[in-house]
């Protein structure tokens, strides 16, 4: 299958805290209720957040950054084996579905202060 688009992305893990806890709110219009939580029902942690956050700026940049996508329109979620995965509704999967894409691949990371996301978009 051939890929559609490749998209990268890091964020600071200090300065997405503090983005959090300037404007609490934020925290509901870039995740979906699932994603703040661990499986076990205790609040992910901030480096946690700021890879997904991540995930989604890359999975945007797969995408080719069109203006529109909605951040609650991708949903990071983890197989019960650890691989982390893309959930898409709404104007992320339309702009998907507009571009072929059929498949997605992810990868997440955090070490030494930085979150970092890799998104591969495959038809």
């Amino acid at each position: 299958m051939p890929i559609i688009g490749v998209g990268i992305d890091v964020a600071e893990i200090d300065r997405f805290r503090a983005a959090l806890e300037r404007t609490p709110s934020m925290a509901e219009r870039l995740f979906v209720p699932d994603e703040l939580l661990l499986p076990s029902g205790e609040r992910r942690g901030i480096a946690s957040l700021a890879a997904r956050f991540a995930a989604k700026e890359a999975l945007a940049k797969a995408l080719g950054a069109p203006a529109g996508l909605h951040w609650t329109d991708a949903e990071v979620f983890v197989e019960p084996s650890g691989q982390p995965r893309l959930r898409v509704t709404g104007t992320v999967a339309a702009r998907a579905a507009d571009l072929g894409v059929k498949s997605w691949h992810i990868s997440l990371s955090h070490d030494a202060g930085v979150a970092s996301a890799v998104v591969i978009a495959e038809g």
